[in-house]
């Protein structure tokens, strides 16, 4: 559009060319007014140039000389301020005799040098800014009532044509790409219309759109006109060009120019929009034939443009405000629905219109813990593990966003259907956890102002030539989805530091149970060494005495009596053999291990022979595989097998010929034993009961036993080597217990 510096570029350093032309030293001005470089300190004239229609001076004359010495009389009162300006200033305006325009006097610094520009006036033209303000009124009462960006944008196009009387006024959006849309415009018809239409970012250069942010408004009268060079080219002193990025004269690129003849028009001037300092768009006025502007009335567009800055930021963040306080709200629904969950994360499958309408995406997957929960249209599960593992790949980022996983990811082409569209944000920093949204291709087309890969002309390697034709041009743009807006982008972190909050709290409280019940066991095992070592003497001395009396006093005693005796003794007995064995419970949580390793076959034949007495009279069948050596406390492990056997030998009393069998298969990362047995066996529905402590699953008056034995076991195998235990069984067609011990726990 005609507030470009360059078009299309024929090739990179085209382009590259075009970004460093120096367009805020271009060492000319336009010819419409005169300029004067001066020393602040003695405000003599080091630089000048003058439009040749003016005759105020000499440029080449005035080198050296005091600015009051050069100008005509009735513009020197215009210099009292001069010596204390440092931001642009508007000094006023003075006529010279038998002209009936006035100069405009403006002054600001560039360096070390102070610069006076003297614009010609336009017959009848406002003399003041008040006289232009009322007609500004009604445009910003007006503004009070648009409700949408692109009512704004009318209005601001509308009033800025009317006051300034161009051809045709558009209202220019820059995206996050610098592409350029036009959202708004008022026109006579005199020129076409380009509402609508997207122009590319090489229209518009960075340096020209830092000139933009610098300089509000730019004027260009006629696209014909003949530069007028300064005088000298560069500074006396250092030889620097002057530096014209404040100036209201300032030339502008030959390749701008042309731009603009290829557009076909003959004057334009731009109104810089800002939001925050940052350049947002452009007024953007164009006419067919030369067109000069009063400079009041450019200054109520700069009004303008500023008041429509503010309105449009206004409108923008009450907006996206509105949208961050629905989204906040789906958010907080989420959260009810996790803290209710026992695992949290179930929370946001539960409530899948929530979850996607957080980020308003057709699909979302929670992974985490190598499970995948998906709801909406997702791609696959194997697909969702790339994307993870890819994310996993990249730099550590707690949110990722693209509209384009094509682009970004090799291989995501398949997937556009589904997930061509993604934000992820990562729950964890240890392990692969996400919340993943996706979003289909959305298959669209763009309207250019002439074709965006048009190639420029670039003849003989002279200079770069601008595009010639902006004729609307339609591209079909594929491979992206509908872009994620701030909001959205917003309401993925907010619920990504809400989740990340509720990890670290039950970790703390997690570690601060895990720490009163290690306090609590170790309590625990104290009071049970005291309790079990305090009462195996007291059960010692019931037992002794109960023996004593039997002998010596069995004459006296009844045969009635002589069987209590006998019950006293037995109970003694079984209640001392539970102490021991609730004292070796106690002391494996506290005994330190000892490792190295163990042949486990020799190991077994030793428990074998230890528990022969109990095996007395007994037909046993002994099925003893091949045991690999393994590493593990050997006392502690004996203990293991002591009392699988035993539970083996036990249980399958009554069996003719009992069948016992021990073996080793190796698991994955793990050594996993069993024993096998033909005996009584066990309802599996009670399997969770069976390692626990003082846990029987059959009668005392069937079995032996005080219900601790296993529990040993699964103390020792899980807390003490990391291992596992379980079991399989059934009623009356035997058992098989399991322990794993970790490889790497066995070198």
């Amino acid at each position: 559009m005609a507030t470009s510096l360059a078009g299309t570029i024929k090739s990179g350093a085209d382009l590259e060319a075009c970004a460093r032309e120096p367009i805020h030293i271009p060492g000319a001005i336009q010819p419409h007014g005169a300029l004067l470089a001066l020393d602040p300190a003695t405000l003599a004239v080091m630089q000048a140039a003058c439009g040749p229609g003016l005759g105020l001076f000499d440029a080449q004359a005035a080198i050296g000389r005091p600015v009051a010495e050069i100008l005509p009389a009735p513009l020197r009162p215009l210099l009292a301020p001069i010596g204390a300006v440092t931001t642009p200033q508007y000094l006023g305006m003075a006529r010279l005799p038998h002209s009936a325009r006035g100069l405009h006097a403006i002054a600001h610094r560039a360096g070390d040098a102070l610069i006076l520009e003297l614009e010609e006036g336009i017959e009848e033209e406002p003399t003041e800014f008040y006289h232009i303000y009322p007609a500004l009124q009604a445009f910003l009462g007006a503004l009070e009532a648009a409700g949408t960006i692109e009512e704004l944008g009318t209005l601001a196009a509308r009033e800025v044509r009317r006051i300034t009387g161009f051809d045709r006024v558009l209202v220019y959006r820059f995206d996050p790409e610098w592409n350029g849309t036009v959202i708004a415009e008022d026109g006579n018809d005199r020129l076409p219309s380009y509402l609508g239409l997207r122009f590319p970012a090489g229209d518009i250069p960075a340096q020209a759109r830092e000139l933009y942010r610098l300089n509000r408004l730019r004027l260009i009268a006629d696209a014909d006109y003949v530069p007028v060079p300064i005088l000298p080219a560069g500074h006396p002193a250092t030889g620097a060009p002057l530096d014209l990025s404040q100036s209201v004269l300032r030339s502008v690129s030959p390749v701008h120019l042309e731009y603009m003849r290829n557009m076909g028009t003959g004057a334009s001037m731009s109104i810089s929009l800002l939001r925050d300092g940052a350049l947002w768009g452009l007024i953007s006025c164009h006419n067919r034939a030369p067109h000069r502007v009063p400079y009041h009335v450019r200054t109520a567009c700069d009004f303008l443009g500023q008041i429509l800055s503010l309105q449009l930021v206004a409108k923008e963040r009450g907006a996206l405000a509105e949208r961050r306080i629905a989204l906040r709200a789906v958010e907080s629904q989420l959260l009810a629905r996790m803290a209710a969950e026992e695992q949290f994360l179930d929370g946001l499958v539960a409530a899948p219109d929530d979850l996607l309408g957080l980020t308003h995406a057709a699909g979302a997957a929670v992974v985490s813990a190598g499970q995948c929960r998906t709801v909406g249209v997702t791609p696959s599960e194997d697909a969702i593990a790339r994307i993870t593992a890819w994310l996993d790949a990249r730099p550590v980022e707690d949110l990722f966003a693209t509209e384009s996983l094509v682009g970004e990811m090799p291989g995501a082409e398949a997937l556009k259907d589904s997930a061509c569209g993604l934000v992820a944000i990562s729950i964890s920093q240890l392990h692969s956890s996400y919340v993943l949204w996706f979003r289909p291709e959305l298959v669209r087309t763009v309207r250019w102002g002439g074709s965006p890969l048009k190639p420029g002309e670039v003849p003989e390697g002279a200079r770069i030539h601008p595009r010639k034709s902006f004729e609307a041009w339609k591209e079909t743009v594929r491979e992206r989805s509908a872009p994620w807006d701030e909001a959205e982008l917003d309401a993925a972190a907010q619920l990504r530091s809400a989740i990340v909050e509720i990890v670290l709290r039950r970790a703390e409280e997690l570690a601060q149970l895990n720490e009163q019940l290690l306090r609590s066991n170790k309590e625990l095992e104290a009071f049970s060494y005291s309790v079990s070592h305090d009462l195996r003497a007291p059960f010692r001395h019931i037992v002794g005495y109960s023996q004593l009396l039997r002998q010596n006093e069995a004459d006296k005693i009844s045969e009635r009596g002589q069987r209590f005796i006998d019950t006293i003794i037995e109970s003694a007995v079984s209640a001392g053999t539970l102490v021991d064995d609730l004292l070796s419970f106690s002391q494996m949580g506290r005994a330190t291990l000892h490792p190295r390793r163990i042949d486990i076959g020799q190991l077994v034949a030793e428990v074998r022979a230890q528990l022969a007495p109990d095996m007395a009279g007994r037909a046993i069948e002994w099925r003893v595989g091949a045991l690999p050596a393994i590493v593990a406390d050997p006392t502690m492990l004996r203990l293991v097998f002591q009392n699988l056997l035993d539970n083996a030998i036990k249980f399958t009393r009554g069996r003719s010929p009992a069948v016992i069998e021990i073996g080793h298969r190796a698991g994955e990362g793990e050594a996993i034993f069993f024993v096998r047995d033909n005996g009584a066996g066990f309802d599996m529905a009670y399997v969770s009961k069976l390692f626990g402590v003082f846990q029987r699953l059959h009668r005392a008056e069937e079995f032996e036993g005080t219900g601790i034995g296993l529990a040993n076991v699964k103390r020792i195998v899980e807390q003490r080597h990391g291992g596992r235990v379980w079991a399989e069984g059934a009623v009356d067609q035997g058992a098989t217990l399991y322990f794993a011990l970790p490889v790497g726990a066995n070198g």
